[in-house]
């Protein structure tokens, strides 16, 4: 087994739990991981994006090179294609279908659009919507993260599991509304 996954987006959007989540059901299946540095975390708004790397035999680099990414999971349309190189041939995309416009010359969503059209496999949701509807705004990250199970190849229950590990100390009430997160995600992806 080995999945080779972009995570990317702007600061702020959650980018991070959603690696943790994986990197913690991933760990509990007794595989290897790596995980590259996060970059523009720092400012709220700025580009993040992680390298996250799974596998059943050890990893030799943290890195995944151009072609190799299995799956792209992006929290804003933009950088789903910014990362469009990594992509493997038969890789997938999840990714919102929200822009979170933070520059002036941000591009058209029909060009944004377009450009996703082209990809083999792509799911992208309004997980901002999606959130607010379900009474989950704040865990519209793990709807995305729902929504990339298959694509993962993480079972669903294993991911619900790290999901009570990472947020356990946060209460009941932030688990429970993120488990609901992750079921909203699993159901869009049908």
């Amino acid at each position: 087994m080995k999945t080779d996954i972009i995570l990317c987006g702007v600061g702020g959007q959650g980018i991070l739990s959603i690696a943790t989540i994986i990197g913690e059901a991933a760990m509990k299946e007794n595989l290897y991981i790596k995980q590259a540095e996060v970059h523009g975390m720092s400012q709220r708004g700025g580009d993040v994006q992680s390298n996250l790397r799974i596998s059943s035999d050890p990893i030799a680099s943290d890195l995944i090179p151009l072609g190799g990414a299995d799956v792209i999971i992006s929290m804003e349309p933009m950088e789903a294609l910014r990362y469009l190189p990594y992509l493997s041939k038969n890789g997938w995309i999840i990714t919102s279908s929200t822009p979170f416009v933070n520059i002036p010359n941000y591009p058209d969503m029909e060009v944004i659009n377009a450009d996703l059209a082209k990809v083999k496999n792509v799911i992208s949701l309004d997980i901002e919507k999606a959130a607010k509807e379900n009474s989950v705004p704040r865990s519209a990250n793990v709807i995305l993260l729902g929504a990339a199970q298959k694509a993962l190849g993480i079972e669903y229950g294993k991911l619900e599991d790290a999901i009570r590990r990472v947020f356990g100390r946060k209460g009941e009430a932030v688990v429970e509304a993120n488990i609901k997160a992750l079921a909203i995600g699993k159901e869009a992806q049908r």
